[in-house]
């Protein structure tokens, strides 16, 4: 920690993150905190970092839980400013707008209420009151603040009345924080609302290290001290997939990783996959989540030591076998080593390399990976198999807040980009490559089907964003019916199938004749088929629409957006010149002619003055 706040503050980002990602107590996490507070204190924020604005809402004492949500975010790349209501008055900050919860403008509400305020009357009906009150607070609080809301589910601390038979008692205690966890998990999803699940994980981990009465009893603090690393880290996956930091691709080693044995040595009959072996059975056991993770939107990678052929041969004929080559977007077997193959699937696939988890079983190989490219995330896996799924999903790098029916369908998605890849690597004729896509671009504005993918992609996309500006869902809701904003939202398919929702603009009028562009954000899967070219052709007709003679747009730098720091002069565009941290360029449209593009675009909707309406 000394070390840290010495340096620079892009290593000490660095140091800092790596800390944080070291096994934390109460102890260690508070002395992190507090170096990373007087760093901040000092020399600003982290660069890197993006800053969230926490607001903890409870109904009990939740401050010795903010030093662990901090590093716990940290560890995912977040830093987190936290806001707690004064002792009990969550409802009533809420509600005032001169409250010191109002003043600190929350990007994200938590409200985490303790199981003897929601159970606190008991009663028949109890548990559907308390939803209601909360559907209450969840709307004002979106209304008023603006901000994303989090709801924690309610730790089953009260013993039960009746015992096994408990839910025959409706109005008990028990009953009613079990109801109020059954009902919330069903409500949250449909008011838009992201749960904490805090009884799942007393539950993996044992109430009694959750939860001790005594301590309730002297301080009211419901969630023990000897879990806020934990707590915070839960906290602190969800404020990461709020902000795109979530992992996207599973790269898996072969030998003794997906099957025991070496394949090049024993053969497709000495590998021990399948029933009849426990060995066999944790392997499978392995692909079966990978699969899983598959069919919810991760992508899956191969990265082995071995010849192709011999690599190959399982997933084609091994009847034990769960994943089949059709499940790996990018399949990478030679015997370079792991660190380059790591670098070429990333180029594949137009990922970046801090959205890699890599896992094998040789401790060699993940030093290896750890010491060459430390964004790249490398599970410690235990010696015994059997342990490999549960160490891959507690560490909670592909944390999700939706599934969209584009993230079921990414799979195939990137399966079909390496395909393109490597066709595009084979030609040297771009032009001809190109046009043997066969590409179609489809426009249409925002609309209500596609919110919460739309929402999705501007949370999660960094390097072709040219503001990288985070939206909510209501934020995003208020733009359909707004006739100063344009919106465009973009899908591109080609003879390889269809790439999905691949671009998102957003425009504002900053007068009648003016359209200021806030947000202009792409694939990078689709990078390198002039799709830019063909969307401004999109956005300058939309422009004129509106009636505007003028498109201004901005590029605001981060730490990972540096590969469109020049995508506005390359359209054209003239330079405005510094705006604080960003850069403004303009481009007038009456000399603007639409450029030849090697695809063809379909509209959905024509812009008029102040109105939308079907062409």
């Amino acid at each position: 920690m000394r070390l840290a706040e010495t340096q620079e503050p892009h290593s000490a980002a660095s140091t800092f993150q790596q800390l944080a990602n070291t096994r934390m107590d109460f102890v260690r996490a508070g002395r992190l905190d507090k170096a990373v507070q007087r760093y901040r204190s000092a020399h600003g924020n982290l660069p890197g970092l993006p800053v969230v604005r926490l607001a903890l809402l409870g109904s009990s004492t939740l401050g010795h839980l903010h030093a662990g949500v901090r590093v716990g975010a940290l560890r995912h790349g977040v830093l987190v400013d936290v806001y707690e209501n004064a002792f009990g008055m969550y409802r009533q900050e809420a509600a005032d707008v001169s409250s010191g919860l109002h003043a600190f403008r929350p990007d994200v509400v938590c409200l985490a209420l303790d199981a003897h305020h929601v159970a606190a009357s008991g009663g028949e009906g109890r548990a559907e009151q308390v939803l209601a009150d909360l559907r209450e607070l969840w709307r004002a609080v979106k209304e008023m603040l603006g901000c994303v809301v989090v709801q924690q589910t309610v730790l089953p601390v009260h013993w039960p009345v009746m015992g096994n038979q408990e839910s025959r008692l409706p109005q008990s205690p028990a009953s009613v924080v079990e109801s109020v966890n059954r009902l919330l998990r069903s409500e949250a999803e449909a008011q838009g609302v992201y749960l904490l699940t805090v009884d799942t994980w007393a539950a993996i981990d044992g109430l009694s290290r959750w939860f001790e009465p005594a301590l309730w009893n002297r301080s009211k603090q419901e969630v023990h001290p000897r879990v806020s690393d934990l707590y915070g880290e839960q906290v602190g996956r969800i404020l990461a997939a709020l902000r795109g930091k979530s992992s996207k691709c599973l790269v898996l080693d072969l030998d003794n990783t997906l099957w025991g044995g070496v394949i090049g040595d024993d053969g497709m009959e000495g590998i021990v996959l399948g029933q009849g072996s426990a060995v066999g059975e944790a392997h499978v056991a392995l692909q079966r989540y990978a699969l899983q993770l598959s069919e919810r939107g991760i992508i899956l990678a191969v990265c082995s030591k071995n010849d192709e052929a011999n690599a190959l041969a399982p997933f084609a004929d091994h009847l034990e076998m769960v994943l089949r080559r059709k499940h790996i977007a990018c399949f990478v077997a030679n015997w370079q080593d792991k660190a380059t193959n790591l670098r070429y699937i990333a180029e594949t696939l137009n990922i970046g390399l801090d959205s890699l988890v890599f896992v094998d079983d040789n401790p060699a190989e993940r030093a290896l990976v750890r010491r060459e490219l430390p964004m790249v995330a490398v599970p410690e896996l235990p010696e015994d198999p059997s342990g490999y799924v549960g160490t891959l999903a507690a560490a909670g790098y592909f944390e999700a807040l939706e599934v969209t029916a584009e993230d079921r369908a990414r799979a195939e998605l990137y399966r079909s980009n390496a395909e393109r890849e490597n066709l595009r690597r084979s030609t040297t004729d771009m032009g001809g490559f190109l046009q043997a896509l066969q590409m179609e671009l489809t426009w249409s504005p925002f609309d209500s089907i596609g919110l919460k993918r739309i929402v999705q992609l501007m949370n999660k996309t960094n390097q072709f964003n040219l503001t990288t500006r985070r939206y909510t869902e209501a934020e995003v809701a208020a733009m359909l019916d707004d006739p100063s904003v344009l919106t465009l939202q973009l899908r591109l398919s080609d003879v390889y199938g269809d790439n999905g929702v691949i671009a998102l603009l957003v425009g504002r009028l900053a007068d009648s004749a003016t359209l200021d562009m806030e947000t202009w954000l792409m694939s990078c899967r689709v990078l390198g088929r002039n799709v830019e070219e063909a969307t401004l052709n999109v956005l300058v007709e939309q422009a004129r629409a509106m009636g505007c003679t003028r498109i201004v747009g901005t590029y605001r730098p981060t730490a990972k957006n540096g590969m469109v720091r020049d995508h506005y002069q390359r359209l054209g565009f003239a330079a405005l010149g510094q705006q604080e941290d960003a850069t403004r360029w303009e481009l007038w449209l009456d000399s603007y002619a639409s450029r030849d593009v090697p695809m063809t675009i379909k509209g959905g909707k024509t812009w008029t003055t102040h109105t939308c309406t079907a062409s």
